[in-house]
C-alpha cells in the first residue's frame, strides 16, 4: 500500500486570495486579501500544496488573453513571494458556455462547479483530496470541491457573506464559515487533519 498524496489548499483567486473587484485586466489591479499571503506560507510550512483553481471567462469574453493572464498571475506569485509564500501551481478555466467568444464558448468541464480543475490538479500533482480543503467565497468553489470530495470553507471576503445565506436557504451548510483566508487557514490548522 502506497503512501497518501499530499494535502492541499485548493483556493479561489478572486474575492478569497485577491480582493474583490471589476474585472481584473492588469496586473496593476491586483490586490491581496490583507494577511494571504502569510497565511499560506504558514501553511506551505505545515507541508501543505497551495494551488489556486480559478474561472477566468474574461479570456472567454475577449477582456484579456491567455497571456495576460499569465502576466497577471506572475505579478500575484511575485506579491505572494515578496511576503514569503508561492502557490505549488495554478489552474484556471477560461471558458464560458453562453458568453464566451469562438473557441472558448463551450460548455466545459473545468468551468466551476464542476470538479474538472480540482481534479486536475490531484491527477498531476499527486494529492489526496480526502485530506485536503476547498476555500473560496463562492458556493461554486465548494461545489467543485464537494464534487471531487474535497471538504470546504466559504469565505465572508467578495461574495461570501451573500453566498453562505443562498447555501444555508438550500440546506447545505460549508464545513466552516470564516472572515477570510487567514482565518481560513487558522481554521484548517487547527481542525483540518
Amino acid at each position: 500500500m502506497s503512501a497518501p498524496g499530499p494535502r492541499a489548499l485548493l483556493l479561489d483567486r478572486d474575492g478569497t486570495l485577491t480582493v474583490e473587484g471589476e474585472w481584473l485586466t492588469h496586473p496593476g489591479q491586483l490586490q491581496l486579501v490583507p494577511g494571504a499571503a502569510a497565511a499560506l506560507a504558514r501553511l506551505a510550512a505545515a507541508g501543505w500544496k497551495l494551488v489556486m483553481v480559478t474561472n477566468q471567462s474574461a479570456i472567454a469574453r475577449g477582456l484579456i488573453t491567455p497571456a495576460q493572464l499569465d502576466t497577471i498571475h506572475a505579478e500575484l506569485q511575485a506579491q505572494l513571494a515578496r511576503e514569503g509564500a508561492q502557490l505549488d501551481a495554478i489552474y484556471s478555466c477560461p471558458h464560458h458556455p453562453t458568453e464566451g467568444i469562438g473557441e472558448y464558448r463551450v460548455e466545459c468541464e473545468c468551468r466551476k462547479p464542476k470538479p474538472g480543475l480540482v481534479l486536475r490538479a490531484a491527477q498531476e500533482l499527486g494529492l489526496d483530496l480526502a485530506r485536503s480543503w476547498m476555500v473560496g467565497d463562492a458556493a461554486r468553489d465548494l461545489e467543485a470541491g464537494w464534487a471531487a470530495g474535497v471538504r470546504g470553507i466559504l469565505v465572508a471576503t467578495g461574495k461570501g457573506a451573500a453566498e453562505i445565506l443562498r447555501l444555508r436557504a438550500q440546506g447545505r451548510e460549508p464545513q466552516a464559515f470564516v472572515p477570510d483566508l487567514p482565518a481560513a487557514v487558522d481554521w484548517i490548522l487547527a481542525h483540518g487533519n
